[in-house]
């Protein structure tokens, strides 16, 4: 997980992810069928483990403000630990794909929208509950809020 979230999916390589995990080449493809399915799997163990932040807050918070205040605060935290590679795996891992790379770009974008489905879904849920205005733009909100976009300004504001 640490080499993609590093690299990104094209510019790790079968060497390097074989030796981090102390494997042959010939046990990562019986194991895993390709470095696409491997790369799938990392982000299904990132989304439970480090990257899974958003769902809870979204979920556990009574209130929208205090779900979006939660996924700020610990995706800013979770993004900045030294015990991995900094920003969001999902956003860093996208950034040097290909058009050969299609499928990981399909499924990177669709994850994406979900996180963002599940923002969105919180805003009008507080929309309809009366804590925010009736005629609050959850649409607009979502994209300020999304944890894609603070992970990609946070990476940016880093690479100066």
């Amino acid at each position: 997980m640490h080499i993609f979230w590093e690299r990104g999916y094209e510019a790790a390589s079968v060497s390097e992810l074989t030796s981090a995990m102390g494997i042959t080449p010939p046990s990562l493809y019986a194991a895993f069928g390709d470095k696409e399915r491997l790369f799938l799997e990392a982000i299904e163990r990132y989304a439970s483990g480090p990257g899974g932040g958003a769902p809870r807050a979204l979920a556990e918070e009574p209130t929208a403000r205090g779900a979006i205040e939660r996924l700020l605060n610990e995706a800013a935290e979770e993004l900045t630990r030294s015990c991995h590679p900094a920003g969001c795996m999902v956003v860093s891992s996208a950034m040097n794909c290909s058009v050969a790379s299609a499928n990981v770009q399909a499924a990177l974008a669709k994850r994406r929208e979900s996180a963002e489905a599940g923002i969105r879904e919180r805003i009008n849920q507080g929309i309809d509950e009366g804590e925010l205005p009736p005629d609050t733009d959850a649409a607009a909100l979502t994209m300020s809020y999304s944890q894609e976009t603070v992970a990609a300004r946070w990476l940016i504001v880093r690479s100066r």
